[in-house]
């Protein structure tokens, strides 16, 4: 296959290899050591990103307890309260963008022609 796959965009971002030498170790040429980092680089975006999403939920659980404890009375704490809704908002926001940035690369990747 010709052109630049998406294993080959990893190799080069996260191995620094050129295209030739990707080529080189795809016919069958001695394989560097460092080619198992390519799945290494795909878990770790992915426990990232789930990381990421946890820490959202938990931003948004503990917004959620402060305001039910300032609602029922057993916090009088209105500053705190506030500041952790506002933080599990930005957070929020945060993810929300970041995940229309993702998709948006998703359409651009898919109008390229090979």
């Amino acid at each position: 296959m010709d052109g630049l796959t998406i294993r080959s965009a990893n190799q080069i971002l996260n191995q620094g290899q050129t295209t030739k030498e990707i080529t080189r170790q795809e016919i069958g040429a001695p394989i560097s050591p460092s080619i198992g980092k390519v799945d290494k680089a795909a878990d770790s975006f992915a426990s990232s990103l789930k990381e990421a999403v946890n820490a959202v939920n938990t931003a948004q659980k503990d917004a959620d307890r402060k305001m039910q404890e300032l609602a029922t009375g057993k916090s009088n704490n209105i500053h705190e309260t506030m500041i952790a809704a506002e933080k599990a908002d930005i957070s929020l926001r945060l993810m929300v963008q970041v995940r229309n940035k993702v998709i948006e690369a998703y359409h651009e990747i898919m109008k390229m022609q090979v």
